[in-house]
């Protein structure tokens, strides 16, 4: 894939992610009462506008200010910016890892973003289940970012079994 293709392709994904995200976070922090549950199709979809300071389920969120500024903004942007780089020059990588990387790389930086704007926190509205089984409150970056983990997952569990387009 050439160089402007590959780019592009980051591009596209990244702002995909990022946009589909930041609406409905806008829509959830300016429609939804804070931590007020509505639920929706016999209680299998929950709105639940909350702001995690911590991480995935709020692991960490407990921790001081500095502590989470260095681990959830400093360290993610480096790790975002460390994924972004080998998505541009990664010479092993076909069409399908590119948007996986991006999609991991808009979905982080669409989370950083609000950590940065929102006072260390992400918001989050999201929850699904059956019952006592349910996720945890998540949003829509953080579907991004699995999709694109589980992209990466499958390749490396499916090689042989999976379809690879080359963008040429």
């Amino acid at each position: 894939m050439s160089k402007t293709k590959r780019l592009v392709l980051i591009i596209l994904v990244m702002l995909v992610c990022a946009g589909c995200d930041q609406s409905t976070k806008y829509l959830a922090s300016n429609s939804l009462e804070f931590n007020v549950i509505s639920s929706f199709a016999g209680d299998i979809f929950r709105l639940h506008y909350v702001e995690n300071k911590g991480a995935f389920l709020g692991i960490g969120g407990g921790l001081g200010e500095q502590e989470r500024f260095v681990i959830f903004t400093l360290l993610v942007a480096f790790f975002i910016g460390s994924i972004l780089v080998y998505t541009v020059i990664g010479k092993d990588l076909n069409a399908s890892n590119i948007v996986a990387y991006s999609l991991i790389a808009g979905g982080g930086l669409s989370n950083l973003y609000d950590r940065i704007a929102n006072n260390g926190a992400v918001v989050d509205f999201l929850n699904i289940g059956i019952g006592g089984l349910r996720t945890g409150i998540f949003n829509l970056a953080d579907v991004f970012i699995m999709l694109g983990f589980f992209m990466l997952l499958s390749h490396l569990l499916f090689p042989k079994k999976m379809v690879h387009g080359d963008l040429n």
